[in-house]
């Protein structure tokens, strides 16, 4: 693990004091600058679970992934700072509130002044770590979060915090046992092959940017910022390949 190279590539010259602050801008610069995203799916390329190939293709050349693979090397990163972290299997929500398989998604624990959920590969989520212990609403701009016991599982929950009908969802549920790759080849291999998986129906590309999110919808650009939300159709697969290398930095080989 190249430490410095990482951190060039999450464009990160903040703080590495093993501190909950740090954490904190550790995820955001990560969701800034490191695209989820499903391309090699779509390009029949195969995902392999291991740091160096993680590190070879997010880092070395500048493409980003989906749940196993950004909070995968994440982890890595965290760990070579000195921070614990522990990568946890989580079941996803889908519009009806009911739940997939675990190891559907990976999310990370990373103990240090408390227990922090960290995420960097679930998309348009929480943007910093949610405390774990706290169950009252955690607030992050325009939206609010809440950690829920669940039995013996724990729930993330999201609401619009402006909107005052708009109801507590659930996101995803999870337990605090520490899993590692290979517990998670399975679903992984389910993700990018099965006809019923979501990521095999359609390329996606999405990135959090300063004001908002930017996501390439196969050939649909959306430009989200604050409650507007701006769609425009892409005209050709030049300029596909245009739009992935101007505004996410990924060039397609």
């Amino acid at each position: 693990m190249n430490v410095e190279t990482y951190l060039e590539r999450l464009n990160y010259d903040g703080p590495l004091a093993l501190t909950a602050e740090t954490l904190r801008q550790l995820q955001v610069a990560h969701l800034l600058t490191v695209p989820f995203e499903n391309l090699s799916i779509h390009a029949r390329e195969p995902i392999v679970l291991d740091d160096e190939a993680l590190f070879q293709k997010i880092v070395s050349r500048r493409r980003g992934g989906f749940c196993y693979e950004l909070n995968g090397l994440f982890a890595a990163l965290l760990r070579a700072l000195g921070f614990e972290v522990a990568m946890l299997s989580a079941q996803v929500a889908n519009a009806e509130g009911n739940f997939s398989p675990d190891f559907a998604h990976m999310a990370l624990m990373v103990p240090i002044a408390g227990r922090w959920l960290v995420d960097v590969g679930f998309g348009d989520s929480f943007v910093e770590p949610l405390l774990l212990d706290k169950r009252d609403a955690q607030v992050q701009g325009n939206r609010a979060y809440r950690v829920v016991v669940d039995g013996e599982r724990l729930l993330v929950m999201q609401r619009n915090d402006v909107d005052p009908n708009d109801e507590w969802k659930p996101q995803y549920s999870f337990t605090l046992k520490p899993y590692q790759y290979s517990d998670y080849a399975g679903m992984c291999e389910y993700q990018q092959t099965s006809p019923l998986s979501h990521f095999t129906k359609a390329r996606l590309c999405s990135r959090l940017t300063p004001r908002g999110r930017i996501t390439l919808s196969e050939m649909l650009f959306i430009t989200t910022e604050g409650g507007d939300r701006r769609e425009r159709p892409v005209a050709s697969q030049e300029e596909y390949a245009n739009i992935l290398r101007q505004d996410f930095g990924i060039v397609m080989k």
